[in-house]
């Protein structure tokens, strides 16, 4: 762990003294019901209308009629000063366009007819049998029971960091229980031999968080965030900074409980998470399905590098290392 840590950003953490009183001083919370699908969907598309609301009062609209995903700016040199505030109604009517023009690939849903009682099978076809739908169920139920101890001290963090971090997207810390099926039979796909708790284990963000902060505050918060997880008894395991990554912006880290539970935190500014959150997500969506052509990948993958180049890169931000203990 040592390769991250920050040597010269000493820090007196307040409940550094309870890291090994496992949470005596709290009253455990409440267990937390997976999301229904529908209603994430729903929760998504309402926070998008108010964030669009908000953004286009404070951004002059600049985009023309036959923008695309896939064209590159003409502005000439000396007038490219523009933020990523500036360009976001640009971008979301880009993807509006697109929408319209490209529509998604819906396939019918997988014929489950001669499928045993008790068998899972997502949409796309990923399989569960009856003993390994059961294990899978048993073992989300697992999370369950993790995720509102992990979730009392993420917010416990957010009071006492030092840099102004912020939470975003709590409503969503916990996968839907259909994509962890799905996950879980895919995992078993590529690895037969592994049970259904095993291959759920692995899933390194069913659980997941966000700390946001202000640029200048961003690479001394990430370090304060990583030891007051670590003062609480948690283990980082994997970060992975993708400041460089034309396509992406933030850091994601993984983390593990002492009983094994993993869970994922990501590092990001208001810039970088609004563009994966609200602009980006439905890019990213169609690329990772295997119905989207090549065609539209080269628009998609475009779209995605216009959308970052806008945003800014905290101080300090590229040069925090990334990390994977070794074993996992």
């Amino acid at each position: 762990m040592g390769a991250v840590d920050l040597p010269a950003e000493p820090e007196e953490l307040g409940r550094a003294e309870r890291a090994g009183q496992g949470g005596a001083d709290r009253a455990p919370p409440q267990a937390l019901e997976l999301p229904d699908p529908e209603e994430r969907r729903r929760a998504y598309e309402e926070l998008r209308a108010r964030v669009d609301a908000e953004t286009a009062e404070r951004a002059e609209q600049v985009s023309e009629p036959g923008d695309r995903p896939d064209e590159t700016d003409q502005r000439p040199d000396g007038a490219d000063r523009r933020s990523y505030w500036d360009d976001v109604p640009r971008y979301l009517e880009m993807w509006d366009d697109y929408e319209e023009r490209v529509p998604v690939d819906r396939r019918p849903a997988a014929d489950r007819s001669a499928d045993p009682p008790g068998s899972y099978r997502s949409h796309g076809g990923a399989y569960l049998d009856p003993e390994r739908h059961a294990d899978a169920g048993d073992a989300i139920g697992r999370v369950c029971e993790a995720e509102p101890r992990i979730s009392a001290d993420v917010k416990t963090v957010e009071r006492e960091n030092r840099h102004g971090g912020w939470v975003e997207g709590l409503e969503f810390r916990l996968k839907g229980e259909d994509r962890l099926k799905e996950k879980v039979a895919e995992k078993l796909e590529a690895e037969p031999r592994m049970t259904a708790s095993e291959a759920l284990r692995e899933v390194a963000d069913a659980i997941r968080y966000t700390f946001c902060f202000e640029p200048e505050s961003y690479a001394r918060g990430y370090y304060d965030i990583k030891a007051r997880l670590e003062s609480l008894g948690y283990e980082m395991y994997y970060s992975k900074n993708s400041w460089t990554d034309p396509e992406y912006k933030g850091i994601n880290t993984r983390w593990v409980t002492a009983r094994g539970q993993r869970f994922e935190v990501q590092f990001h500014t208001a810039e970088s998470f609004h563009a994966k959150h609200h602009v980006t997500h439905g890019a990213y969506e169609r690329i990772r399905n295997p119905a989207t052509s090549r065609a539209e990948l080269r628009e998609l993958h475009a779209f995605q590098r216009k959308v970052c180049s806008r945003i800014q890169v905290p101080d300090g931000a590229a040069g925090i290392p990334d990390y994977r203990k070794e074993g996992y």
